[in-house]
């Protein structure tokens, strides 16, 4: 029994004595979260306790180990987020990321606020344990480790890590509970809020109508769809048109428009109002039923070499007598116009012969098997850049660090990889694989270096106080912030979660807001700020040590 104990009994640093302590962290963090207190799970964020308790009671991993696999699985869940909601991190950008970044900065003015008037009232706690509790309550390690280094010495950088990990507990905690706080106060509904978040988004992003028109203004009669087109002066696409015999065409751009055609076209809400003023009545017809050759199918874009790639420069028209009708990227249907860049996982609405159709899907490729396949090259290259760009000086000797570079390389590729023929697609399946399995590993790191030693620390009167400090400095900026967002800019309840996440550069909190409400909205807004959060948290502990050390 000597090798059981051996291979399960604390003290052991061993290979398989660390995957088997990891194992059962994950596993055991994973299945106590999925219980209810209160109507409340904490999800994967119980990984990180029952890290604390296997600590407490003498289980340890070598410390190189550690720290490679706390650092790694950062890097993937925090990849898998960049990659995920970067396209939506410029739109949102636009549209209110100037004033969420702006209220993330007041979180870190407050809380480096808090931490001057506590030294400054107290006068008994250095400034090396506050910054530690500091980035405790913050949940934020990088810029622990920057303020460490910026200290040196050994007595500073074992203070700076007691209160972490002090305060990292109940700052998990406490940006949780504020959330739950503003929830309780503006009495908000979860389902209304992301039904708000849903709305906002189909309008913003002015889905396509398919409607159906007859032609009845004499003034376009023998006019051309090209003409049309200059005409209107907006975007749309004649898919079917059926001429007075009854038969229906695929139309071009030199087809003739008729009085008494019948035509199904795709065009933006924005545009329906015109449309109709020039054509004429909308009508309502079931074009499968009538008799026709012409049918419609989609085609996914699995071939790599048409990421990129004008839709235009497919040339349906004249080389397959289709039209295409709308593009589905992500659930999303975008017009089709000839500028649109196709990306890989594209589903095209093509119109036209069942045979033409087939010889196009025979040419993108329309393999869903391939889609399944992760594009391991372009994660693998990204998180590669992403810790150069993290180690390079930005100025006065700091830098975005192992977490905030992956991230903002993630964000870039998923928007602009195309132009470099990099496919960023992957499949949900294979996203929420790689981003559950980084924040486990993280969090059980975390959780394991932190339980030796952590009753000591905290379960005295010193310990006591940086606990309290580190839950004022935590939830106090927090429900501020978060009041001032609801109730003065009426924020949407799914964003400001992912504000306070970002503000507090905090993955588990994001982890709780995306279980909890099943929306992606949290770590749209959470990626909005988290790159000058990130680069400000890091500014402001090594600024702390500078000032006051």
């Amino acid at each position: 029994m000597e090798w059981l104990i051996n291979l399960i009994g604390p003290g052991h640093t061993e290979l398989a004595s660390t995957l088997v302590l990891y194992s059962f962290v994950i596993a055991a963090g994973i299945f106590l979260g999925k219980l209810k207190i209160g109507g409340i799970s904490l999800g994967v964020t119980f990984v990180l306790f029952v890290g604390i308790i296997m600590g407490h009671f003498g289980y340890i991993v070598n410390p190189e180990v550690l720290k490679f696999v706390r650092e790694f699985g950062l890097i993937l869940f925090i990849f898998a987020i960049g990659i995920q909601v970067g396209p939506g991190f410029f739109s949102s950008f636009k549209k209110g990321g100037v004033l969420l970044n702006g209220l993330a900065v007041l979180i870190i003015a407050l809380n480096v606020a808090i931490v001057l008037a506590i030294f400054f009232i107290d006068g008994d706690t250095s400034i090396s344990a506050l910054v530690g509790v500091m980035s405790g309550a913050v949940t934020n390690t990088p810029g622990l480790a920057a303020a460490q280094q910026t200290a040196g010495t050994t007595e500073a950088i074992n203070i700076m890590s007691m209160g972490y990990a002090a305060a990292y507990p109940l700052g998990v905690i406490g940006i949780i509970l504020s959330m739950l706080i503003l929830k309780a106060v503006y009495r908000i509904n979860i389902d209304d809020e992301i039904r708000k978040i849903e709305e906002e988004i189909e309008g913003s992003q002015q889905k396509p109508l398919v409607l159906s028109f007859e032609v009845t203004n004499k003034l376009i009669n023998g006019k051309t769809l090209y003409q049309l087109h200059q005409i209107l002066e907006c975007d749309f696409v004649v898919s079917r048109l059926m001429g007075a015999d009854g038969k229906v065409v695929i139309p071009t751009s030199k087809t003739e428009l008729h009085v008494g055609d019948k035509i199904i076209a795709v065009l933006s809400p924005n545009d329906e109002m015109k449309f109709q003023g020039v054509i004429g009545h909308e009508i309502q017809m079931d074009w499968e039923d009538v008799q026709s050759t012409v049918v419609s199918r989609r085609i996914v874009v699995t071939q790599s070499k048409y990421n990129g790639v004008a839709l235009g420069s497919l040339r349906l028209h004249t080389a397959y007598s289709l039209n295409c009708t709308r593009v589905n990227r992500a659930g999303v249907d975008l017009l089709a116009s000839p500028s649109l860049r196709l990306q890989v996982g594209d589903r095209l609405t093509v119109v036209g012969d069942p045979n033409d159709i087939e010889r196009l899907g025979t040419r993108l490729g329309n393999s869903m098997k391939r889609l399944n396949q992760p594009n391991l090259i372009t994660i693998f290259v990204g998180i590669m850049f992403g810790i150069i760009v993290g180690s390079i000086n930005v100025g006065f000797g700091m830098k975005l660090g192992l977490a905030g570079g992956p991230l903002v390389v993630a964000i870039l590729l998923s928007r602009f990889g195309y132009k470099f023929k990099l496919v960023t697609y992957t499949s949900s399946s294979a996203s929420l694989l790689m981003r559950e399995l980084g924040i486990c590993l993280f969090l059980a790191s975390v959780g394991i270096s932190s339980g030796k030693g952590f009753a000591e620390t905290v379960f005295n009167t010193t310990g006591m106080w940086w606990v309290i400090w580190g839950f004022i400095i935590t939830i106090l900026p927090l429900i501020i912030v978060s009041f001032i967002a609801r109730g003065v800019y009426k924020i949407n309840y799914l964003t400001i979660m992912g504000l306070i996440s970002g503000g507090c550069t905090d993955p588990p909190a994001l982890a709780y807001a995306n279980n909890s409400t099943g929306s992606d909205a949290p770590a749209v807004a959470y990626s909005t700020v988290y790159p000058l959060t990130m680069f400000l948290r890091v500014v402001s502990a090594q600024a702390l040590i500078l000032c006051f050390f």
